[in-house]
């Protein structure tokens, strides 16, 4: 079934034509490119007030970008994930390990001796 000519059609709000009497002027801009070390090229438009970042995230893949074309940042490093007991290993030495070892079996072979243990 068609619709019928009774619809009410409309706009959306700032869809009409509009020029810079409307909206005002638009501020002074300036385009500073970056380049990431994957080659990526990435131009931002800043302020001409603004004071320009010396680094930006590549958009493309998110490593960091400069000004500079020949000598772009390195890519940070990334720490491998740790485990407790690469944590552990940190702050005790191999003897420290060791001697807490044997404590706590001296303390469970006292416990079995005197019936003491608990499920």
């Amino acid at each position: 079934m068609a619709g019928g000519g009774n619809a009410i059609r409309g706009s959306r709000v700032g869809a009409g034509p509009m020029g810079e009497a409307e909206r005002g002027e638009a501020a002074p801009r300036q385009a500073i490119t970056y380049f990431c070390s994957n080659t990526h090229r990435s131009v931002v438009t800043f302020s001409v007030e603004a004071t320009v970042p010396e680094s930006w995230d590549c958009p493309k893949c998110g490593l960091p970008a400069s000004v500079d074309s020949e000598n772009p940042p390195p890519a940070p490093k990334i720490e491998p994930y740790k485990t407790h007991l690469a944590y552990v290993k940190e702050r005790r030495s191999d003897k420290e390990a060791a001697d807490i070892l044997d404590e706590a079996l001296q303390l469970l072979r006292s416990r079995r001796k005197s019936g003491d243990l608990i499920f």
